[in-house]
This record gives C-alpha cells, structure tokens and sequence, in this order.
C-alpha cells in the first residue's frame, strides 16, 4: 500500500506550508499511469493530519485525475493512454511501474517506442486553502 507512504509525504509538505493556520482544503492531482486507490489515499491523509493536530474532512480532500498524453520524438504525433490497446495485465504492470509503458505502447502514427510521457505521472500538490 504505498498510499499511506504517499500520504506520509503529503503530510509533511502541508505540516510544513500550513504552520499554525486552518488547512481549509487539499486539491491532489493525480496522474492516470499511477496506480493510486482514492479511498485509501484519503483516507490515510485524514488519519495523518489528525496525529499532526489538524482537522482535514475527506471532503476537503479533492482529487483531480491528470490524464496521460505521449509524444512521439520521431514524428512529433501526440495520444492519450485512451487510445492506448493493452489488455488488464499490461495495463495494470504500466500503472505498477509506468516507465515500463515504452515495453507496451508504440507511437500510433509511426510505430516507434521513442516518445515521451508528456503529462499523466506522478503527484502533485495542485492546491492549498488555508483559513
């Protein structure tokens, strides 16, 4: 469960930006090659902010989905992971480890592993409302 890592990180960073103030709200962008469970993810920020002595409601916890977009370094043609064919097994290794996404997925247009993951990686703090 590396949520509850996740959670441990960004708890530290909201400790360390909300100081002594109201945490009001925490908007998460999460990118859709991870693979992040929302419920667990909130769930473990809630607990922990409670043991850092803050109030933090799951509804102040916001997530938004960052899609995934590829570029390709040959021809310049630009994807998301929609128009991707994996089966569940694939997928689910490219949401486990997403780097492997180059073992799986060509460019559409040209055929070539050479591109880029543009968007749709990672975590990030999109939002922080202090009272």
């Amino acid at each position: 469960m590396h949520e509850w890592a996740l959670a441990e990180g960004i708890v530290r960073y909201l400790s360390n930006v909300v100081g002594d103030r109201k945490l009001k709200s925490v908007k998460i962008g999460l990118g859709e090659l991870q693979s992040i469970d929302e419920e667990i993810l909130k769930f473990a920020l809630t607990e922990l902010m409670k043991t850092k002595g803050y109030e933090l409601s799951e509804d102040s916890v916001i997530f938004v989905r960052r899609p995934a977009r590829f570029q390709c370094r040959k021809c310049g043609y630009s994807w998301g992971f929609s128009e991707v064919s994996l089966d569940d097994e694939d997928r689910e290794a490219v949401h486990f480890i997403p780097e492997a996404i180059h073992a799986y997925v060509s460019c559409p247009k040209c055929g070539s592993r050479d591109f880029e993951v543009v968007e749709g990686r990672g975590v990030e703090i999109v939002e922080v409302i202090i009272e």
